[in-house]
């Protein structure tokens, strides 16, 4: 706080300075405005964050550059502000376009429980709930494939180590039972090869599209660049259509 204190108190400061233009002088306080507010974003950021902590967690952190980012841990091994984006994908396992038919932008490092809110988006974009989802392990929450397989949506998805497991490590609810027994069929087997096609190539897109870096801050506007993206990708999907 007091390192973005100085840095308006010196930049201000510099006010009278005959060497420096007007506009110069100006661009340089809003510039020592916005990172003083940065940080101070920052800091109210951890004392919220901390709050959740247990004694034995590690401190809290918060980025200066964007205080609704979180620190996640990247594909390559390394940690740095991100935003978590996920995207629905619809389309044929034989072929042909691919539509991106759900978006949802958090700054949670898990995609746990992000089944269900993504239906919801998919619901109310389409006004349709999806037949069949698939979803890689990362989204096996048992409360979420219950909730979502009330609604009539048929759950794809591996069944991680844990949920192997009978007794205490494991749900025996009915619903879970039957998630395990469907993805040890041949034919969910197969259906869940379409996996790839369908969301990895709506990734593929968004990186293609500079998704890998946001230029904006903020879960809002993260989103509508998501968004962007998300309807680049489908005009080019169904140009051919859209031209014929």
């Amino acid at each position: 706080m007091s390192r973005a204190g100085d840095a308006l108190k010196a930049v201000l400061a510099q006010a009278d300075d005959p060497e420096l233009t007007l506009a110069q002088k100006v661009r340089r306080e809003a510039a020592a405005h916005d990172f003083q507010r940065r940080i101070e974003e920052a800091v109210t950021t951890v004392e919220q964050l901390q709050q959740t902590r247990k004694p034995a967690d590690k401190p809290a952190r918060a980025s200066t550059t964007d205080a609704e980012a979180r620190v996640m841990k990247m594909a390559g091994g390394g940690f740095r502000p991100a935003f978590n984006v996920q995207m629905a994908t619809a389309g044929s396992p034989l072929g042909g376009p691919r539509t991106v038919v759900g978006v949802r932008v958090t700054n949670l490092g898990s995609d746990m429980g992000s089944m269900t809110p993504m239906v919801d988006d998919i619901e109310r974009r389409t006004g349709e709930l999806p037949g069949t989802l698939l979803a890689d392990g990362g989204h096996a929450s048992h409360a979420d494939l219950r909730a979502v397989t009330e609604r009539g949506v048929e759950v794809l998805m591996p069944v991680p180590e844990r949920s192997k497991k009978p007794g205490a490590n494991a749900d025996d609810d009915p619903t879970v039972v039957a998630w395990r027994a469907r993805m040890e069929t041949e034919e969910a087997k197969r259906l869940y090869k379409a996996r790839p096609g369908l969301c990895e190539l709506s990734n593929a897109h968004g990186r293609a599209h500079g998704l890998q870096h946001f230029l904006v801050r903020g879960l809002d506007k993260v989103t509508c660049v998501v968004l962007m993206t998300a309807i680049t990708a489908n005009l080019l999907q169904h140009t051919a259509t859209l031209l014929g």
